[in-house]
């Protein structure tokens, strides 16, 4: 079983979730997507709990056209739903902690 849930969640069930998430869009043969997985992991283990949700992108992926991805990975930041932050391949730790600062 790869990262990436192949069978993504409807638009409407991730508008009502609560609290915060953070939604990663990518696949799991991308190498960029591959490569972001150990900030990821740092991310994660750095922030108070929030749920994390790893979804599959890609030609007639819906939720990833609604939030408008068109590269991988994708990381948005909702707090009850609604986005308040991106950041899109990230390179570095700090561009995923600047998802969550003032949170």
């Amino acid at each position: 079983m790869g990262h990436y849930l192949s069978d993504n969640p409807a638009p409407e069930d991730v508008a009502a979730l609560p609290g915060l998430t953070l939604l990663e869009f990518g696949v799991d043969w991308c190498p960029h997507c591959q490569g972001a997985q150990p900030l990821l992991a740092q991310y994660l283990a750095s922030r108070p709990p929030l749920r994390h949700l790893a979804v599959e992108d890609g030609k007639g992926r819906r939720l990833g056209r609604l939030y408008g991805v068109k590269l991988w990975p994708s990381f948005i930041l909702l707090r009850d739903g609604a986005e308040i932050g991106r950041v899109v391949r990230p390179q570095s730790l700090d561009q995923l902690e600047a998802l969550s600062a003032g949170v």
